[in-house]
């Protein structure tokens, strides 16, 4: 994993609190699962048990996921008060040619919100996005070639 994963306070709070419960209450239940399958019989033919199995794989794989992430975390501050493109902000674009504005917010998936889609800062649109201001237009690298947006506004 890269170091320094970038998440806003309320993001690392989330995640902690997730991996927190994944791995006091979420495995207490899988375990409980588990048992109550072995009692089942055979395990060879028992599908609950092998759902449960499963189940448990894909938790523990999640559980090692924001281990890592919160391990390497580096909270950036998205208060107000800032007027450059940054980790952690949420953008509005509109495309050289469009009339139509998106919204992104510039982060790591983990960051998601409702209605906002989420850009990697490692992205060729994302790095070339970080540092302009409100009414630059950038330029960036695309697979069909190269797209030029202008920030319209920039949010905490």
């Amino acid at each position: 994993m890269a170091a320094g994963h970038k998440l806003s306070r309320e993001a690392f709070d989330r995640l902690k609190a997730e991996h927190d419960d994944l791995t006091t209450r979420g495995r207490i239940e899988i375990a409980q699962k588990i048992e109550t399958a072995r009692e089942l019989g055979d395990l060879s033919e028992n599908g609950d048990y092998h759902a449960a199995k499963e189940e448990q794989g894909k938790m523990e794989g999640r559980i090692n996921h924001l281990s890592a992430l919160i391990e390497d975390a580096e909270i950036v501050d998205v208060t107000d008060g800032f007027d450059d493109v940054r980790t952690g902000c949420v953008v509005s674009l509109r495309y050289e040619g469009d009339d139509e504005i998106e919204q992104y917010l510039i982060g790591s998936i983990e960051e998601r919100r409702e209605g906002v889609l989420v850009m990697s800062p490692g992205s060729p649109m994302g790095s070339a996005l970080l540092g302009a201001k409100k009414g630059d237009t950038v330029s960036y690298e695309a697979p069909g070639g190269l797209l030029k947006v202008t920030i319209v506004d920039i949010e905490a």
